[in-house]
């Protein structure tokens, strides 16, 4: 399948308050996150992958190398504006993206901005709030939901622009427990059931499972690329690099180490439960 994004030796550096030393947040980064993809990036706090999701929609520029979005050159502001119709974003904080006073008004905003006719918007706000979950709160102020009815609003307007991509920066780091569960089933949702390209980056493992690909970062590279069975079969790898791997991963481990032969390919909890209570069972009736 033809790649939507695709980056090539790119780096970014930042200035800091002392001139002699200069953060490099990208170093000499290669990608390919193809069309209709679910692609996870994982990395600890400052690891450089939150300043590499802001070159997938040209919020930033590459320093040196190249990032291509469906065939346009992100270094020419020429493109800036295709691009962002391709790609969307959507932030840890949402209301750092919510701008109106009224749910569907929020949700309008991308569309107006991009000259859509009015009864487009229309269909387009009934649709992508149903989509999420938030058509009932239509006619509600923002700034009165819970924070992860915040994010499922953001997830719509980013959505009512009609992108390709969806590119979601730690959309959970701010939600509880149920928020999160209720916003990575959006995510996925949204490649599965819409085909769009979903980009996820986070730092909290189970939301990477079900994903083709994931790309870990460590210090502004990528240190290992594959799928999550690959990624989080190499425990040592992902330790090394200050994150961990998903709790059903340590406990087939753990059971290896103590005789058992169970698969890491277990990552979900419900495979887990069912991997173990295969192993459990005598051999005479699995």
């Amino acid at each position: 399948m033809a790649a939507i994004i695709t980056t090539s030796k790119l780096t970014h550096t930042f200035t800091s308050a002392e001139p002699e030393a200069p953060i490099q947040a990208l170093r000499g980064v290669d990608i390919e996150i193809e069309k209709g993809a679910f692609v996870a990036v994982l990395g600890h706090n400052g690891s450089g992958k939150s300043t590499l999701a802001r070159h997938f929609n040209a919020m930033l520029k590459p320093e040196s190398g190249t990032v291509t979005v469906a065939g346009f050159d992100t270094a020419d502001g020429k493109n800036t504006l295709e691009i962002r119709r391709r790609v969307g974003m959507v932030f840890q904080n949402p209301d750092n993206q919510l701008v109106a006073n009224v749910v569907e008004e929020d949700v309008a905003f991308g569309p107006e901005n991009l000259g859509v006719p009015p009864e487009e918007i229309r269909r387009r706000v009934d649709e992508v709030l149903k989509t999420v979950g938030m058509y009932e709160y239509r006619t509600h102020a923002p700034h009165l939901l819970s924070g992860g009815q915040k994010q499922r609003v953001a997830i719509a307007g980013a959505l009512a622009m009609q992108p390709e991509c969806i590119v979601f920066d730690e959309p959970t780091a701010m939600l509880d427990p149920r928020g999160r569960a209720e916003v990575i089933d959006i995510i996925r949702s949204l490649r599965d059931e819409q085909g769009v390209t979903v980009v996820l980056i986070t730092h909290h493992m189970e939301e990477t499972i079900g994903c083709d690909k994931i790309f870990v970062m460590s210090d502004g590279e990528i240190v290992k690329s594959g799928t999550p069975v690959e990624i989080f079969s190499d425990i040592n790898l992902i330790r090394s690099v200050g994150l961990d791997v998903p709790d059903t991963v340590t406990v087939i481990s753990e059971l290896n180490e103590s005789g058992f032969d169970i698969p890491f390919g277990a990552l979900s909890l419900d495979e887990c439960a069912a991997a173990i209570y295969n192993a459990l069972l005598p051999e005479s009736v699995r």
